[in-house]
């Protein structure tokens, strides 16, 4: 019976310091991701220039399905692509009856948001600026909130059109539309 019992108090205790153990940083989940090409989704606001077509010339928003809409083509799908991907897909449709040479150029003129949740002082979502880190968006959010773990935070990151998830530190760098998540601390 004291056996179980001290087995039991073991576990308990094992399980309760572990719990508290500093996490396995999942950092390389998002290396490659970070590196790869820009691609596009809900709420990024593109600025496209056909050239010589001032009337088709103008800031573009990214709708929730992931499309824009441009006079003369219609709505064109946008969510996934790099911004050298939708020209050659804006110059086709263009092609197909409305310009005989068209010549277009896409660029991110405001990057979708970013969103921090969990213990800092006003969780929410936020504009994302180049180069950003875990530390400047907790920066961007008031800061951390008096029970939070100061250490790391999860992030949250749509990969290859599937969500993961993992503990990085406030060093990691962050993309557009990445969730963060600060967690409250033990002691």
């Amino acid at each position: 019976m004291v056996s179980r019992l001290l087995i039991a108090l073991c576990l308990t205790t094992s399980t309760f310091i572990t719990g508290c153990a500093q996490p396995r940083f999942r950092a390389e989940l998002f290396d490659s991701s970070a590196t790869a090409p820009y691609r596009l989704a809900s709420g990024d606001r593109l600025r496209i220039i056909v050239f010589g077509q001032d009337s088709l010339t103008n800031a573009y928003a990214v709708d929730g399905a992931g499309r824009i809409s441009m006079p003369l083509i219609g709505l064109i799908d946008a969510y996934g692509l790099t911004t050298a991907d939708l020209e050659r897909r804006i110059e086709q449709r263009l092609r197909g009856g409305y310009l005989r040479e068209p010549r277009v150029s896409v660029e991110v003129e405001a990057y979708r948001p970013f969103f921090i949740l969990g213990e800092v002082t006003n969780a929410g979502q936020y504009p994302y600026i180049n180069g950003m880190t875990v530390q400047n968006a907790l920066a961007v959010s008031g800061g951390f909130g008096p029970r939070a773990q100061r250490d790391w935070v999860d992030l949250t990151r749509i990969v290859n059109g599937e969500p993961i998830t993992g503990a990085v530190p406030i060093t990691q760098s962050i993309l557009p539309g990445d969730t963060i998540t600060v967690r409250e601390r033990f002691f």
